[in-house]
């Protein structure tokens, strides 16, 4: 769909370098005219929540016999171990939701393994793409792919304040700027919790600026946040409501 792919930004996804102790790259490089930055995902400016997203065709199809088909090609860049450890995060799914990862065969619409990723199905050939530099691990792969089935950062809900508070002064400015990924949106959160040890939560440092806070879970500020290494409870529930 054209439209869809239209007025696409990016919105970095730094939890996932940071929090497993690396370096977010600054190098940019250029996809079809569009500036990415290693290690962000993307989303069109117009559907920056996963649930109007899928209620506007970016939802992947489901087959006639209740699984949802994902078609996927993983760049020959990775390394045995590599692709070893982005299979096995495909594999999780299947194990507790109808969402099947399959190597593309023909397919016109799939992703392409490569650290960003749009988020739902965009149509055509789909980057999602695990920088070598520090993405390549099992959880991060899992927080791509929900990426790539529709589903954005915890910390956005729609009634995140109830739950954390962002400190925006702590989070970072000028060229590399990050306030948009800790933006409120409005959101339909299929009637489920919010979740501390999503897969899609940011740590309590990540983006920081000056290495206080940039979120801070209320009303118990020693709650442990941002520290999921696979899809917690909830991650599989929403799949399975979305799509099962």
């Amino acid at each position: 769909n054209t439209n869809q792919r239209a007025n696409l930004m990016p919105i970095s996804l730094g939890m996932q370098c940071e929090e497993f102790g690396n370096t977010l790259q600054r190098q940019s490089t250029t996809n079809n005219g569009i500036m990415a930055h290693e290690c962000n995902y993307k989303i069109s400016a117009a559907l920056r929540n996963a649930d109007p997203c899928t209620e506007r065709g970016c939802k992947w199809f489901k087959r006639r016999d209740g699984t949802v088909s994902v078609p996927y090609v993983i760049s020959n860049q990775f390394s045995s171990r590599e692709r070893r450890v982005i299979e096995d995060a495909m594999k999780s799914f299947q194990s507790s939701t109808c969402v099947r990862f399959v190597p593309r065969q023909r397919e016109q619409d799939y992703i392409l393994i490569r650290c960003f990723s749009f988020v739902g199905r965009r149509g055509g050939g789909q980057i999602l793409s695990l920088n070598r530099n520090g993405c390549v691990f099992f959880g991060v792969v899992q927080h791509e792919l929900l990426h790539a089935l529709g589903f954005n950062h915890e910390q956005t809900r729609s009634d995140r304040d109830q739950h954390v508070r962002i400190l925006f002064q702590n989070v970072i400015r000028g060229e590399y700027r990050q306030e948009h990924n800790f933006q409120k949106i409005r959101t339909l959160n299929l009637d489920t919790p919010y979740d501390y040890n999503s897969i899609m939560h940011y740590g309590r440092f990540a983006f920081s600026r000056n290495r206080e806070p940039t979120i801070i879970p209320i009303p118990n500020s020693n709650a442990v946040i941002g520290r999921a290494t696979e899809m917690s409870r909830v991650d599989i529930q929403r799949i399975n409501r979305l799509y099962c």
